[in-house]
């Protein structure tokens, strides 16, 4: 054998040592077990580490939760919105439920399909996110008007109001759709558009989330890329805040946070999936603390890990503030609403 073959056979031994520990790998990864149902394919050090981020400093916790949770008696709960006096909206099932802030229901709106999100306007006005198009109501629960779709295959997660507009948030055809309060369509925000500099929206899963603080700035979470962006209602991308990180100051997973909402003073309070974490950040985006971790939302630990993309659905919260800065957390997993006082800082 000569130098040259000699080589060329290490090269080649080589080569199929590589492609096995390819192999292996793309098969250990593919064996993961996402959810913890079969308790395989991961090593006790990787379950350590996902336990390690679990557990958050005490003196980090700001807020202390009720005695008593809100029973919503869905199978499935999706949606959650506050009223300015304080009632409780919950979307799910096929039906809108309103409760008052100590669990009793108030009302009902039985509705053809499944709602995904609501808002609770100014004067009262209920605006439905159904899977394609929205429902109004008024404050009786009286249905006024269902607007068209926006486009095909559409999915919505979520609606705002501000003044006379409302967003919506269509998170198949990644895009914000803004109507007037008539239904009619008045543009698209955040589209792919390399001429005004907006790299566009990634969602991995079925989140997509938005708000309209003081500011009058609209913000919407772009999941893929774990962060809030601020767009005019124009359109125009104005800037942006968060950071990928497993610390409890970042989002990590997949597609975080999943859902959002605006604090009285203009801060904001997140909710991610995966590692179930609530958190508070201020109006500028710097994480200020947390309202609830794993240990208290997810019974000890996480519901599901996102190690890849769309793995992990559980645990996707929604969140609600009121006037007195009580928040509302949707436990989408035993479809209860947990409410949250702050109790330091």
């Amino acid at each position: 054998m000569n130098r040259r073959s000699g080589t060329t056979s290490i090269k080649v031994f080589v080569g199929v040592l590589v492609a096995l520990a390819v192999v292996v790998a793309v098969v250990a990864v593919a064996r993961l077990d996402v959810l913890g149902s079969k308790g395989g394919g991961l090593s006790k050090e990787f379950r350590y580490d996902v336990e390690a981020l679990a557990h958050i400093d005490p003196n980090l916790i700001l807020y202390e939760e009720s005695a008593e949770a809100i029973k919503t008696g869905f199978v499935n709960s999706h949606g959650i919105a506050v009223d300015s006096t304080g009632s409780v909206y919950v979307a799910g099932d096929k039906a809108v439920r309103m409760f008052a802030r100590r669990g009793d229901l108030l009302g009902e709106i039985e509705l053809a399909d499944t709602p995904r999100c609501l808002t609770v306007a100014a004067d009262g006005t209920i605006y439905i996110g159904l899977t394609d198009h929205v429902e109004v109501y008024d404050a009786q629960g009286q249905h006024q008007a269902s607007w068209d779709r926006p486009g095909p295959d559409a999915l919505l997660t979520s609606i705002a109001v501000s003044n006379d507009n409302v967003f919506v948030a269509d998170a198949r055809n990644r895009v914000v759709v803004r109507y007037d309060t008539a239904g009619n369509l008045v543009n698209r925000i955040g589209k792919k558009d390399p001429d005004r500099n907006i790299p566009g929206f990634v969602i991995p899963s079925p989140y997509f989330d938005l708000a309209v603080p003081r500011d009058g700035l609209l913000r919407v979470v772009n999941p893929g890329r774990l962060r809030i962006e601020a767009y005019t209602f124009d359109g125009d991308l104005e800037f942006w805040w968060g950071e990928p990180s497993p610390a409890v100051e970042g989002f990590c997973g997949c597609c975080n946070p999943v859902n959002f909402a605006v604090l009285p003073d203009g801060g904001f309070v997140t909710c991610e999936k995966g590692l179930i974490r609530v958190k508070i950040y201020d109006a500028e985006g710097s994480f200020v603390g947390v309202v609830a971790g794993p240990e208290q939302l997810a019974e000890g630990g996480t519901s599901s890990i996102c190690l890849l993309p769309g793995e992990c659905q559980a645990g996707g919260f929604d969140v609600a503030v009121d006037a007195n800065g009580h928040i509302f957390v949707l436990d989408t997993i035993n479809n209860v609403v947990r409410v949250f006082t702050r109790v330091k800082g």
